[in-house]
């Protein structure tokens, strides 16, 4: 057996060998940025006493990750696929594992946030790697089952990422979940080497840079935008990043249309297949990492569980998602991609109805239903639609495919966190000042405690705290009326800390019900869209219901000659 697997995968006349072996290794590198994201949700509490950051801080050190890796996967998968989508992949995971370590010694919100871009770069070049290489891996009639795996993988890194992150907790820093990732890509390495073969185009023009350009432009002003004015306000920064947007997109239409070998060719958007498949795999994942903002944080901060524990609690997602793909998998040659799909999106939002169930009586129980459905309508949804945008892409172009999967993953998740997390803070804020009337409260308190509900809970027991001085201090009082005084102003605080409590508790569950309604109309109304968009069986023959054998040989002249401009 080769220490380094050096045959390139586009010359072997037959399916390579230990293809289920590469899989492996493709989904262990997705794992670890996904659960980069999903792991920092419940350490971020920890992180933020630690270094005293601000919520402004908080969002940063999130959303430093973000933009950099939604806006430079075009580019880099471009890259990947005329030079070595197997160099991408290997770059990456060194840049990634090299921002975890910066991010282990980072002491300040300045260090991490830069730890967190560095990491988001190279997820930049592993996302679209993973799925450029499976698809130049994988024969066609083969390509659904892998599909199928990596985005179980991706489903099961949500929620492993609180379990790790929580584990880790139990015994170590905030600053673990950052080292954790440093085996883990040199494993990846290694195993890449041996097991994925290299990979690149077979025929690769000159790189459109320009069009590059502009991708990177537009798609990081808009995740910017979309961080910015809803935490922050629509002031001059959000709105500049917006018109930059705007422009940017507008120019990069303009320049693909006319540009003989665009980056990405924008006419695919024109097909309904294509442009229902990103529809559905944004707006899913719009649901999906709203909803996981809010549930991690009510988990941790109304029903009181450890970061470990919140993890444990979120494996029936995990273990949905397996069910719902091994159920693509036997459903879609059935019924067809365009039914499992919107029977997954339906599940979808059904789980964030039931979710508008939720209020201060509410206890774990009544939440692993709305989890086990919006597994399995991950497991369901995802898959079919991911090999539906790869099947688009010519063998020259898969990288680009990737990375077009990835942003629309990004962007969803991005909209998810900031539309749903910004009416979430909005509600619980309004539902905190309703239930507090009355209470003689101060209103710079009652700001502090409508920043977040962990500051809320924060106010709650500082007032518990100032009672607890009261009562010691009337215990050693020597005056019997001087020691009566300060036993009932300890008892009128001890009572008004629990009112505080039960407040911000009942505010928060309040806020994720109403948040989850207004998640669930979003992707109701999607979830039409997507069904009037995907075509039937007939017109899907390259989707997961119709495998086509891909073939290993050049194309001919004739064939140049029949394939569509945007396509050579």
């Amino acid at each position: 057996m080769r220490l380094v697997m050096t045959e390139p995968v586009e010359r072997t006349d037959r399916p390579y060998a230990r293809r289920w072996w590469a899989l492996l290794v493709l989904c262990l590198s997705l794992l670890i940025i996904v659960m980069a994201n999903t792991a920092l949700t419940v350490a971020a509490p920890a992180m933020t006493e630690d270094l005293g950051l601000s919520s402004a801080d908080l969002q940063w050190v999130i959303d430093g990750y973000t933009v950099p890796y939604a806006a430079l996967m075009l580019l880099l998968g471009a890259i990947g696929d005329k030079y070595s989508r197997r160099g991408a992949l290997l770059l990456g995971l060194t840049v990634f594992g090299g921002g975890s370590v910066f991010g282990y010694f980072a002491d300040s919100s300045t260090t991490v946030i830069a730890a967190r871009a560095v990491m988001g770069l190279g997820a930049a070049m592993i996302m679209p790697a993973t799925l450029s290489l499976l698809a130049a891996t994988f024969p066609r009639a083969e390509r659904a089952k892998a599909i199928t795996v990596w985005t179980a993988t991706s489903g099961v890194a949500i929620a492993a990422g609180p379990l790790v992150a929580g584990a880790l907790l139990e015994h170590y820093s905030w600053s673990s979940t950052f080292l954790i990732n440093v085996p883990i890509a040199a494993v990846a390495i290694v195993a890449a080497l041996a097991l994925v073969p290299p990979s690149k185009a077979a025929k690769h023009g000159r790189i459109d840079y320009v069009g590059g350009l502009l991708s990177v432009i537009w798609i990081g002003s808009l995740v910017y935008m979309i961080i910015e004015g809803p935490h922050f306000g629509w002031g001059v920064k959000a709105i500049t990043a917006a018109v930059v947007a705007g422009a940017g997109l507008l120019a990069f239409v303009v320049w693909e249309l006319r540009h003989p070998r665009p980056v990405v060719d924008v006419r695919r958007f024109a097909d309904r297949g294509f442009a229902g498949s990103n529809l559905a795999v944004a707006l899913f994942f719009l649901a999906v990492f709203g909803a996981f903002y809010y549930l991690t944080q009510h988990l941790q901060f109304v029903l009181g569980y450890s970061a470990l524990e919140t993890g444990l609690r979120m494996l029936p997602l995990a273990g949905a998602v397996f069910a719902g793909s091994a159920l693509t998998g036997f459903l879609t040659p059935r019924v067809g991609m365009k039914w499992t799909v919107t029977a997954g999106m339906v599940g979808g939002t059904a789980a964030l109805a039931l979710l508008t169930q939720v209020d201060a009586s509410s206890s774990y129980g009544d939440f692993v239903a709305p989890l086990i459905v919006l597994g399995l309508a991950i497991g369901l949804a995802l898959s079919p639609a991911t090999d539906a945008i790869m099947g688009a892409f010519p063998e020259s172009e898969l990288g680009v495919g990737g990375a077009v999967n990835d942003t629309s993953i990004e962007l969803g998740g991005s909209l998810g966190i900031a539309i749903l997390g910004s009416l979430l803070a909005t509600s619980y804020a309004d539902h905190l000042s309703d239930a507090t009337s009355g209470s003689k409260l101060p209103a710079s308190t009652l700001a502090t405690a409508q920043d977040s509900v962990g500051a809320g809970y924060a106010v709650a027991q500082g007032i518990g705290e100032k009672a607890q001085q009261l009562a010691g201090q009337a215990a050693q009082a020597t005056d019997p009326q001087q020691a009566a005084q300060l036993k009932a102003q300890a008892e009128q605080l001890a009572g008004g800390a629990r009112q505080m409590a039960e407040a911000v508790g009942s505010s928060f569950s309040d806020a994720v019900a109403h948040t989850s309604l207004i998640g669930a109309v979003i992707l109701g109304v999607g979830t039409v869209l997507v069904a009037v968009l995907l075509p039937g069986r007939k017109k899907g023959a390259e989707s997961m219901e119709e495998p086509v054998e891909a073939s290993t040989e050049a194309p001919t002249e004739e064939a140049k000659e029949k394939e569509p401009a945007g396509r050579r």
